[in-house]
């Protein structure tokens, strides 16, 4: 338990639950140990503050009476395919399963979450597939922590909105990233023109001291492949 505080001390954490007793006990049991604990009691909620807050870690509940946990994470799994991701549910039913599974979930429990339950499943999900940097390519690591990039012995400053481009493109280097993925995920709620993407990108591109962004014209962008 101490070493798991230790770990996720720096980390955000969403919470999407409709049962407010729950969701306020489960709450302040992460708030001993995440920097900051994001609550939301439906699921369109939960998906607004996912794109504004970016969080490190979700628990979304599978029913609720406003946007069910299903369809939250198909919305996330639209521009994030890798966002870890733990699911709360009374019933374990093979429907909720296999759907799950094919949106790759991270982690199920079944109600109550007991403390137990909950450490174990967050350790399973954030420590499996996350890391304080990600290997982008070649020399060049990306630090989820701070906004900085890696190559050999150099540390490259970013802007968080970029950072935070990189690992979209990462967390989806199988697939075009396109446009609406990229105005959900970095843009949110502003609207984002073409003009200011390609300045976005060309600004980022001069900071890079590899060419690691592939322009797909008239559909997005890729992690290039060297």
């Amino acid at each position: 338990m101490k070493q798991l505080a230790n770990k996720v001390k720096d980390l955000n954490i969403l919470v999407v639950e409709d049962d407010d007793e729950i969701r306020k006990r489960l709450s302040n049991t992460l708030k001993f140990y995440f920097k900051n604990v994001y609550e939301a009691n439906c699921g369109y909620d939960g998906y607004d503050l996912f794109v504004e807050r970016k969080p490190d870690l979700c628990i979304l509940d599978i029913e609720m009476n406003n946007g069910n946990g299903i369809e939250l994470v198909k919305k996330i799994r639209k521009i994030s395919f890798s966002a870890p991701i733990i699911i709360l549910s009374a019933y374990s039913t093979e429907e909720y399963l296999l759907e799950l599974i094919n949106d790759n979930i991270n982690h199920y429990i079944l109600k109550p979450a007991t403390n137990e339950k909950l450490m174990k499943a967050i350790s399973t999900a954030l420590f499996k597939e996350t890391n304080e940097k990600i290997h982008l390519i070649e020399n060049l690591y990306l630090d989820l922590e701070n906004n900085h990039l890696f190559y050999n012995d150099e540390t490259i400053e970013i802007r968080k909105k970029e950072k935070h481009f990189l690992k979209l493109l990462y967390e989806n280097k199988n697939i075009i990233v396109n446009y609406e993925m990229i105005q959900e995920y970095i843009w949110g709620e502003k609207f984002m023109t073409q003009n200011a993407l390609k300045v976005f990108i060309k600004e980022l591109r001069k900071k890079l001291p590899l060419n690691v962004i592939e322009n797909i014209i008239n559909e997005g962008y890729k992690l290039k492949v060297l």
